[in-house]
């Protein structure tokens, strides 16, 4: 038990803001193991910008209570997996080989790809939100969270680790995960959909793997698998995939 502690509290440590105890064993095989609880993560990042959307609601309108709800989640993770998808965007739209698209997604400042991409990416998802009354859109800010990361844990898996040029600069990645921490992870992220009383709520799994799995193919082709930054950019496109699907079929 207190194994598996560490484990989840390593997930929480690199994914989150919230603080954690520093003799934590983060060694690289737990930070492989914490895999399985990444969708829990995103379930307490849900939960958070739930609970803030929920309380915004005394005070403002709908549409300014997402906006808080939506920083509140960035704040909480530090924007990790925007800075993800930014960087992927500037990436993959600036660079025509391997090395280049590694050399600018290693860099630090966020260029004209990244900066569109990221304003698209959350004005969508504001707008997809907001289209929910309150008690769906809490659901499914905690929902989105969780099977997204479900998504990107799944892109982890199936794909190879692709290391930086600069290997003083690897960021972490939870290589060689097994099926059970897939399988676990899995798990946690069908828990919030239960809420919704409604069976239909489960294809949202589809267009979400469709979109993991046509990601995955883009990122094999270009640069023969995945990093830390493709696997932030599918949580924050199967997030946004999930709210889309959401509407249609609700």
């Amino acid at each position: 038990m207190k194994k598996e502690i560490a484990i989840f509290l390593t997930a929480i440590m690199f994914f989150t803001r919230i603080p954690c105890p520093k003799n934590i064993d983060h060694s690289p095989e737990i930070l492989t193991k914490s895999s399985r609880y990444f969708s829990l993560v995103g379930i307490i990042v849900g939960s958070f910008g739930a609970l803030i959307y929920y309380l915004s609601q005394f005070l403002f309108n709908d549409s300014i209570s997402i906006l808080l709800s939506i920083a509140a989640t960035i704040w909480i993770t530090g924007a990790f997996h925007e800075d993800g998808f930014a960087d992927v965007c500037d990436g993959f739209g600036g660079g025509w080989t391997k090395e280049k698209i590694l050399t600018i997604m290693k860099d630090s400042r966020v260029g004209t790809y990244g900066i569109v991409g990221l304003g698209i990416l959350l004005a969508i998802k504001h707008q997809s939100l907001a289209e929910l009354d309150i008690f769906t859109c809490i659901l499914a800010i905690i929902s989105g969270h969780a099977i997204s990361r479900f998504a990107a844990t799944t892109l982890i898996y199936t794909e190879p680790y692709v290391q930086d040029i600069d290997k003083s600069k690897i960021k972490p990645s939870a290589v060689g995960i097994t099926k059970k921490d897939v399988l676990i992870c899995g798990l946690f992220a069908i828990i919030p959909l239960l809420f919704f009383l409604n069976s239909w709520v489960f294809l949202t799994f589809i267009p979400v793997l469709i979109t993991k799995y046509l990601l995955a193919k883009y990122f094999h082709k270009w640069i023969g698998g995945h990093t830390g930054d493709c696997a932030g950019a599918t949580q924050q496109l199967t997030e946004v995939v999930f709210y889309l699907s959401l509407i249609i079929l609700l």
